[in-house]
């Protein structure tokens, strides 16, 4: 039987990367929850005016 080669091994498996932890001071994270409601908001309003998905026949 010939020698099989490395092509079509399994490569192996990554150690995941671990997230990066930022710290933040107490006002910066009022204003990015701020930020975060703002957008929502603003997606919600946009999300009103759009027709529905009904299709009329």
């Amino acid at each position: 039987m010939p020698e099989q080669s490395d092509q079509f091994k399994r490569a192996p498996k990554r150690k995941a990367s671990k997230g990066k932890h930022v710290s933040l001071s107490p006002d910066a994270k009022a204003a990015y929850a701020k930020l975060i409601e703002e957008r929502v908001e603003r997606e919600k309003a946009y999300g009103r005016h759009l027709p529905g998905n009904d299709k009329a026949r």
